[in-house]
């Protein structure tokens, strides 16, 4: 089980499977340029490293819409898992409990079932 130190890091294929099962929100946290030049995840939603903590507060507007859904997992991705795992660490100190990044990031990601688009 998580703590507060630990990250949590989860396979290609364990998210591909949280994806299908309809039970992770699934976000994209490269920079819009990444996204043009090597195409997105479909069904991925893009919210910028940068922009993160503001925008996955749980007064935000995501939140409030429905674009993301706070009873699922959080699961972020970036190029190769680096940013993603320092996104993880971050907003688990800030009190996120469901939340895990995917190993490999979008690397991984080209490489298995997922759709690009």
């Amino acid at each position: 089980m998580n703590t507060m130190n630990s990250i949590k890091t989860i396979s290609v294929d364990e998210a591909y499977q949280m994806v299908q099962e309809n039970k992770c929100n699934l976000i994209d946290i490269r920079e819009l340029k990444e996204l043009e030049l090597t195409g997105k995840v479909e069904g991925a939603n893009h919210i910028p490293m940068g922009d993160l903590e503001i925008l996955l507060d749980p007064d935000s507007n995501i939140f409030k819409n429905g674009q993301i859904d706070k009873e699922k997992e959080v699961v972020l991705f970036c190029a190769g898992g680096i940013r993603s795992e320092m996104s993880v660490k971050s907003l688990t100190e800030k009190g996120f409990k469901n939340i895990s990044h995917i190993e490999g990031g979008f690397g991984s990601i080209s490489n298995s079932s997922f759709k690009i688009v």
